[in-house]
């Protein structure tokens, strides 16, 4: 899995930032092999969202993350918006859906905390 391609999910970009610890070193060293991380500009949307309400606090904007992390951005677009019209409801929550959908149709594995994901049969790396 080394040489695909990487979309994280916000769990992931949060431990990666402030507890590098949760995660398996297997999957930091994936992470840090991996020819492109993505980072969806929903993610950023997400964890703006539970900013403002107060439930997360993040030691540095998420657009530094991006850069001191290396990865790419992921913009959301129409196609990204229509594939998420023909995923079943295995998961109710917007964002997630959204992610799977950009990883289906970019072409991405999708890291993830959420075993729920699995679900869809995009392909995911669990942590």
């Amino acid at each position: 899995m080394t040489s695909s391609r990487l979309l994280l999910d916000s769990n992931i970009v949060v431990w990666l930032d402030q507890k590098p610890e949760r995660l398996p070193a297997s999957v930091v060293r994936q992470i840090e092999s991996a020819p492109q991380v993505f980072l969806s500009a929903v993610t950023a949307w997400e964890l703006g969202i539970k900013q403002s309400l107060g439930g997360l606090t993040l030691l540095r904007p998420v657009s530094d993350l991006i850069q001191a992390l290396g990865m790419t951005e992921l913009p959301v677009t129409i196609r990204h918006g229509e594939a998420v019209r023909d995923l079943p409801l295995h998961h109710r929550d917007p964002f997630d859906r959204l992610l799977v959908a950009q990883a289906m149709v970019e072409g991405l594995i999708l890291v993830t905390g959420d075993k729920r994901l699995t679900e869809y049969g995009v392909p995911i790396l669990l942590v």
